[in-house]
């Protein structure tokens, strides 16, 4: 890795949790790295690894003035919900951008492109793009591109997450005055995009933006029926600011009433499951 030059105050601010996944971490930092945009500043927020993360973040940290490691005790039955507030209130960027550890940025222009967007489209609060699926060994499974316009992403906004959060840019100063992301368990991006939506333009870029590790990000058989209950908790708080309540409703009651088969039913459906509503909304 070599030395990013920034200004005192970056203009984005990159935050990305982490907990005991050291290699494949360093290798999400290594695409941030290499970024053609390099007006960064990179927040790793730990949650107490067990593993060498302290260790070589401390080391990165200490080398790469654009890096800030911070590591944060445990904390209790909030998710990730409260990790993610801790760097978007020590964020000094003027957008945040979001990356998991176990993904990676394929796209070297990705910054670039949003932020070049989002300067000339001051109305737009949240731009995010396109995902490339693979498995544990790195192998393609496919790739999809969200709904692009913000009228399209209105229309199915209760349907299905409108962003992957790994690809989002975002205004912090709205995020931050509509109070960050809520303490929820799940979904916690989505209900952040509902509540910026509200004051601003949504906008997915018709590009692929991350490697995204479905071993890593998928929830786990015995999450589905909370996270699927957490979704439709999300769709009333919003079923006034956004169409189609009834249909998205009936769609994620399905997939709710689906996490109850048995555990053999959904592991032959759960790919299907996953392709079908990711390439479908």
């Amino acid at each position: 890795m070599n030395n990013i030059e920034t200004t005192n105050v970056p203009l984005v601010s990159i935050i990305m949790p982490t907990y005991n996944r050291v290699d494949m971490l360093e290798r999400a930092i290594e695409s941030v790295f290499n970024q053609s945009f390099t007006d960064w500043e990179l927040i790793i927020i730990d949650d107490a690894s067990t593993d060498e993360t302290e260790k070589r973040m401390t080391d990165l940290d200490s080398r790469e003035p654009a890096v800030r490691y911070m590591r944060i005790p445990k904390i209790e039955n909030k998710g990730i919900s409260e990790y993610l507030n801790i760097g978007l209130r020590n964020a000094r960027g003027k957008y945040i951008a979001r990356i998991d550890d176990d993904d990676y940025w394929c796209h070297k222009d990705k910054l670039k492109l949003q932020v070049d967007f989002i300067e000339k489209n001051p109305e737009y609060v949240v731009v995010g793009g396109g995902v490339i699926l693979v498995d544990a060994n790195g192998e393609e499974l496919f790739r999809y591109l969200k709904k692009e316009t913000d009228e399209e992403i209105r229309s199915y906004a209760l349907f299905s997450n409108p962003f992957t959060h790994a690809t989002v840019l975002f205004k912090k100063d709205l995020a931050l005055e509509l109070g960050g992301y809520k303490i929820i368990k799940h979904v916690e991006d989505m209900e952040l995009w509902l509540r910026m939506g509200k004051h601003g333009k949504l906008y997915n870029m018709k590009e692929y933006f991350i490697t995204y590790m479905t071993a890593g990000q998928n929830k786990s058989y015995t999450h589905q029926t909370e996270n699927s209950k957490t979704v439709l908790e999300v769709l009333k708080m919003h079923k006034d600011d956004y169409p189609n309540f009834r249909k998205a409703y009936m769609l994620n009651y399905t997939q709710y009433a689906y996490s109850f088969l048995p555990l053999f039913i959904k592991k032959n459906l759960q790919s299907f499951m996953y392709y079908f509503k990711r390439k479908n909304f």
